[in-house]
């Protein structure tokens, strides 16, 4: 990971396809969903990819965006008091992320891997996830959905 040099002929081609694929828009559209589903503490991201990237990599604020999806009493992710700082935890709470939002409902070939977070290989892949998770939200129309529901399909 650490260790990461810059990309060379195909490598640097697919890695760039792959970053096209990331919509700044949508960006938008998905912060302000998750703000006004989980509430002002889980904060506001820097503008951009990285920015996106960072204020979603230790997990907690997809966590907390998953919990707010089932009612009170039935929360399918354990949120540690403190931020987790180190790496494996981090990458252990996106994961408990994902198999929720395959619980949930989220098709598997919709779902992220936990690299293309955490590494920042493919945010066009978390943005795919993060949509299929509102549209399901929207769809189930269970009481727990918060927000605009014209954001998501359905």
């Amino acid at each position: 990971m650490a260790n990461k040099g810059p990309a060379y002929g195909m490598s640097r081609d697919v890695q760039s396809k792959i970053e096209k694929k990331y919509d700044e828009e949508l960006e938008d559209r998905l912060v302000e969903w998750i703000v006004a589903q989980c509430g002002a503490a889980v904060g506001r991201p820097e503008r951009g990819r990285l920015g996106f990237q960072v204020w979603l990599k230790n997990g907690i604020v997809l966590s907390r965006l998953v919990n707010s999806l089932y009612p009170d009493g039935s929360k399918p992710v354990k949120i540690p008091d403190a931020p987790p700082t180190m790496v494996f935890k981090q990458m252990e709470q996106i994961a408990q992320f994902l198999k929720a939002a395959e619980d949930y409902g989220v098709v598997k070939t919709d779902i992220f891997q936990t690299v293309d977070l955490f590494e920042a290989k493919d945010m066009a892949a978390v943005q795919r996830t993060l949509m299929a998770l509102g549209s399901l939200a929207v769809t189930k129309n269970d009481g727990n959905y918060h927000g605009d529901p014209n954001w998501f399909m359905k």
